[in-house]
């Protein structure tokens, strides 16, 4: 790292990338540094800096070769699982200061030597106590998948054999009884069960009532008068629930109703085209359905104004996904077992298309990652009306 780039850095004040340190002689705090910014996006702390004014205090070679040393052991044996650090010294004018990177890990939640979990918050890192978080970090570790976990108090009973009936008869062309092997026992093997409950992928796709174990599982639509979410008057609006392939339905005959229509040569009884392509509801609706964040306990939002419409998903995106990522066609499988099913019961092709064929109908649409609020969002503009 050049030093005019370090300055740049330091002159930018501490955020939750950025982490000054005057010296370091405690190996079991930096480590819960370390901790927090492997279980976060990664970062970097610039050590021989002081922390409250960025003032360069810079570090002497004695001072290097101890913090360095200190850093690998405190990586290696405070940190579990270790983490792979990258250290630098730059000089500036006449002063040594030590970068140290910690990359974002990939085998989350990393724990400090009491079994703590940290995570940054902004400039500061704080414990995380709740088994929520805790769980989202190992999900995003793939650790754990959470369309894969048993939905405690339902039960074989609770499928709608209806939809299953049909799901084998358009997938296999025989029913569920034709297999050789007992149904129970199938259907744990697709994991629709775990034990005897149904696992969330059985509940949302396969149960007569989801929102009887998951009532937050829906989505809200809304269309506001107005360009304002705290609006007060709304033209319509709807709690979009069922199964995830009867919610996709719903919240699409919700757009359907309340977007504009025009006359682009077609006769005059037509009903005209859509000022959006269906394709692109097609698309982001189903996206949010299956891959939404569903260890946090959130609604999917719908939101109509007169100049967008917004499509918000609990969860930021996963891994090291970005933006710039998704619209080049990049994918990470937060819920596959949702996605596998999806990709035979919905317009779903799962090869991470979804967000560049909503753009080639329709460029106008841009994407948010909220990070610190875990969520993520489509915005499509609409043409305003003169």
């Amino acid at each position: 790292m050049e030093a005019i780039e370090l300055l740049t850095l330091i002159n930018g004040g501490e955020t939750s990338k950025i982490q000054f340190k005057e010296d370091v002689n405690n190996g079991v705090s930096i480590s819960q540094e370390m901790v927090a910014f492997a279980n976060t996006l990664g970062g970097m702390l610039i050590i021989g800096v002081k922390d409250k004014t960025g003032e360069i205090a810079g570090l002497d070679y004695e001072a290097l070769q101890r913090i360095n040393n200190l850093l690998a052991t405190s990586a290696s044996d405070l940190v579990k699982p270790s983490v792979q650090l990258l250290t630098e010294s730059v000089l500036i004018g006449e002063k040594y200061v030590l970068v140290v990177t910690v990359p974002e890990g990939v085998y989350k939640p990393y724990r400090d030597k009491d079994g703590a979990v940290w995570i940054k918050k902004g400039s500061d890192k704080r414990k995380v106590t709740s088994n929520e978080e805790e769980a989202r970090l190992l999900q995003s570790g793939a650790l754990l998948y959470a369309d894969e976990m048993g939905v405690r108090d339902s039960s074989l009973n609770d499928l709608n054999m209806d939809i299953l009936a049909d799901y084998f008869q358009k997938q296999f062309g025989k029913p569920a009884t034709e297999f050789g092997v007992d149904v129970v026992q199938l259907y744990r093997n697709m994991h629709l069960l775990s034990d005897d409950n149904l696992t969330l992928a059985g509940a949302l796709l396969f149960s007569k009532n989801p929102q009887m174990f998951r009532p937050v599982f829906v989505i809200k639509a809304v269309y506001f008068v107005g360009n304002a979410i705290y609006g007060t008057e709304y033209r319509d609006s709807q709690d979009i629930s069922g199964t995830i392939g009867e919610m996709f339905e719903q919240s699409l005959a919700f757009v359907a109703r309340n977007i504009n229509y025009t006359q682009q040569g077609q006769s005059f009884n037509s009903i005209g085209l859509p000022e959006i392509p269906s394709v692109v509801f097609e698309e982001l609706i189903q996206n949010a359905l299956i891959h939404r964040d569903y260890l946090k306990s959130a609604p999917i939002r719908l939101l109509l104004f007169d100049d967008r419409i917004e499509i918000i998903s609990p969860g930021k995106l996963p891994n090291s996904l970005s933006v710039e990522g998704i619209k080049m066609g990049n994918a990470v499988a937060r819920n596959p077992l949702l996605a596998s099913f999806a990709s035979k019961m919905l317009p779903y092709r799962g090869l991470g298309s979804g967000i560049i064929r909503s753009l080639q109908a329709y460029p106008d649409i841009d994407f948010a990652n909220d990070i610190d609020g875990e969520q993520f969002k489509a915005i499509i503009k609409r043409a305003v009306k003169k």
